[in-house]
């Protein structure tokens, strides 16, 4: 009876402490959806590893924001993937959307809105997608926030909802379980996504297809575009293969023709070495990485907006 009673203490005690401490047991959770692919479920607050995490309603990370901004506000738009969500790894205050909000802020521009529109491997296509459905929100400016990778991205699909352990759609019954599912159990497949994969066609071409009609829904709008791209690690370590030059030339002159201004931070990233203090992993920034991208994406607003 000892023994049980013991038992069933230390593993209440640890399911108090994986919820209290890291947050399991309250995983952020997403949505399917038919155009966009898959978002995150509107309405949620929550903690990871002591990082505050919001979703409002328009599942957009970071505070509520009503559909239209009060007068004399500055609202840039930030659309992206996991980069620009910012992850499980960081607070809402500390997201590039937050750094550039104060940062414009500073500026003397009062107030400063950043609305924060991304999740997980998104693509120019389920970014195109979320703007055709949920709008511009009245920005002032948009800044679309890439990295090499998401030249190949993929067409939207809802097919991880659910079923890939890094995109739940419901909570689990405890955080033991969540740290079971998550970490000691074996990815479940999910054959229907080889198909997707194996997407035929340009795939490049297709998401540079989506960008240009990102901006011509925004020049009708009077809103401009910004471009903004950020390198994986290993194009700094080794050096860009040849596909992603090529696709980075293609994308650069993309934006010369449309007249967008771009962002490459490719070459900005290679003037300041050492680069392992801007990176986290192969491809999210660190705090000084977000914090580097972050300067450079306001100065390109207030040179855009505010001269």
């Amino acid at each position: 009876m000892w023994a049980i009673a013991v038992l069933v203490g230390a593993i209440s005690f640890g399911e108090l402490g994986l919820r209290l401490f890291f947050g399991f047991g309250n995983p952020l959770l997403y949505i399917g959806d038919d155009r966009i692919g898959y978002l995150l479920a509107p309405n949620q607050d929550t903690r990871r590893f002591g990082n505050r995490i919001r979703i409002n309603r328009y599942s957009m990370r970071g505070a509520q924001i009503a559909p239209t901004p009060e007068a004399g506000t500055l609202r840039v738009l930030l659309l992206g993937d996991s980069i620009a969500n910012g992850g499980w790894w960081t607070d809402d205050d500390e997201t590039i959307a937050a750094i550039v909000a104060r940062q414009l802020q500073q500026k003397g521009r009062s107030p400063v809105e950043v609305p924060n529109a991304s999740a997980h491997s998104w693509g120019p296509r389920n970014e195109f997608a979320y703007l055709q459905q949920f709008g511009h929100f009245q920005s002032d400016a948009v800044v679309l926030l890439i990295n090499t990778d998401d030249l190949f991205a993929t067409a939207p699909t809802a097919l991880p909802v659910g079923r890939d352990r890094n995109y739940p759609e419901r909570r689990p019954w405890c955080a033991w379980a969540e740290v079971f599912g998550r970490y000691l159990l074996p990815a479940p497949a999910i054959p229907e996504l080889e198909a997707v994969r194996r997407e035929g066609g340009d795939q490049v071409g297709k998401n540079l297809a989506a960008i240009a009609m990102m901006h011509e829904m925004l020049t009708a709008a009077g809103i401009p575009l910004v471009v903004a791209m950020t390198p994986l690690r290993r194009e700094l370590e080794s050096g860009s293969r040849d596909y992603e030059r090529v696709a980075r030339q293609r994308l650069l002159e993309l934006t010369q023709e449309l007249n967008l201004l771009y962002l490459d931070f490719l070459p900005e990233f290679q003037a300041l070495p050492p680069i392992d203090r801007f990176y986290r992993d192969t491809i999210h920034l660190s705090h000084q990485g977000n914090q580097l991208i972050s300067e450079r994406i306001a100065r390109a607003i207030e040179t855009l907006l505010l001269h």
